[in-house]
C-alpha cells in the first residue's frame, strides 16, 4: 500500500521502526522480534539499511516478510557509501519483491571515504533517482531541531525543500523530547512551503545509556522535565524502563490530540516495548 494513503488517513496511525542483524547468526532472534511488532498491527513498519548497504539483503527480505504478514513495509535505502549501480540494483530488488515504499537517506560518510569519488553526496540526489526509476513513494528524514550538519535553520528548511522538490512525498522527523520543538517546525516548514505530510518520531529512552548516544548522533534538546526522569530513575532499570515509556506515550498522545494523526515509533527491536505503548494507546486507536 501507498504510505500516503496510511499517513494522510483520518485515525491515528501508529508505526514502528526495526533494524536488521548484521550477522547471520543474529537473523533468528531479530526476526521473531519483527515478527512480534507485526502482531501488534501497526500502521507499517520501517525497516532500516546498514551503513555502506552493509545489511542490504536482510533490510529486502524483513521488508518482504512483513507484506507477506499484512503489514506495509518502509525500506529503507541510504546512498553516500554506494554507486549508481548498486543502487538500482536495489531498487530492482525491491521492485521484484513487491515492496512500494521507501525511505531514501544520504547515510552517514564513513571517515576514510575521499567525498571526491562519490557517486552520491545528498539525500536529494537518491530520492529523485527513484523518482525517476518510477513506481515507489518516496519518504525522507527531517530534523526539528536542525541537522548536526546544518549551518542554521533556516539553511536546513531550504534543503528540505530542495529534498522535496526532487520527490520526497512525506518527511519522517529525527526524535525529539518536547513537542513545541515539532509544532514550532511545522510552522515554519509551511511558511517556506513545504506541505508534504510529516511523521513525528518518538524514542522511548527505556535505559539511561540511551541518552549519551542520543545527544552526541542528533544533538537533540531534552527537557527539563525529561532529565529529572532520568536522574530520578536512570539507575534502576526497571524503573527507567516504566518511566521512558510513560514519558513517549504522554508525548503521543498530546500529539495525536493536536492533529498529528502519525507517529512513528524508534522502537530498537524491543516488542515489549512496542507492545506497553501499543496497549497504552489500545482506545485512542481504535
Amino acid at each position: 500500500m501507498n504510505l500516503i494513503k496510511v499517513i494522510q488517513g483520518d485515525k491515528p496511525c501508529l508505526s514502528f521502526e526495526v533494524f536488521p542483524p548484521k550477522t547471520d547468526d543474529k537473523f533468528e532472534s531479530v526476526s521473531e522480534a519483527v515478527k512480534q511488532i507485526a502482531e501488534l498491527h501497526p500502521g507499517y513498519m520501517s525497516v532500516t539499511y546498514g551503513a555502506g548497504g552493509g545489511t542490504s539483503d536482510y533490510t529486502a527480505k524483513i521488508a518482504s516478510d512483513l507484506q507477506k504478514r499484512g503489514v506495509t513495509p518502509l525500506a529503507h535505502l541510504s546512498c553516500v557509501s554506494s554507486t549508481r549501480d548498486k543502487i538500482r540494483q536495489q531498487l530492482d530488488t525491491l521492485r521484484a519483491l513487491g515492496i512500494e515504499n521507501i525511505h531514501a537517506l544520504r547515510g552517514d560518510v564513513p571517515a576514510d571515504l575521499d567525498r571526491e569519488k562519490l557517486e552520491y553526496h545528498y539525500a536529494y540526489e537518491l530520492t529523485e533517482e527513484i523518482r525517476n526509476y518510477g513506481g515507489f513513494c518516496v519518504g525522507g528524514a527531517c530534523y526539528p531541531e536542525g541537522h548536526p550538519e546544518s549551518e542554521n535553520s533556516e539553511k536546513d528548511i531550504e534543503y528540505l525543500k530542495i529534498k522535496v522538490e526532487h520527490g520526497c512525498q512525506f518527511l519522517t522527523t529525527q526524535m525529539f523530547f518536547d513537542n513545541n520543538i515539532l509544532y514550532n517546525f511545522l510552522y515554519r516548514l509551511l511558511r517556506a512551503g513545504v506541505d508534504v505530510p510529516v511523521v513525528a518520531g518518538i524514542m522511548p529512552v527505556t535505559n539511561a545509556s540511551q541518552i549519551q548516544r542520543i545527544c552526541s548522533i542528533s544533538g537533540t534538546a531534552l527537557p527539563q522535565k525529561f532529565l529529572r526522569i532520568v536522574d530520578r530513575y536512570g539507575n534502576d532499570s526497571a524503573a527507567m524502563k516504566q518511566a521512558g515509556i510513560a514519558y513517549a506515550t504522554e508525548q503521543i498522545i498530546e500529539l495525536y490530540a493536536n492533529g498529528i494523526n502519525a507517529v512513528h515509533i524508534y522502537s530498537m527491536n524491543k516488542p515489549d516495548v512496542a507492545r506497553s505503548i501499543r496497549d497504552h494507546l489500545s482506545e485512542i486507536l481504535k
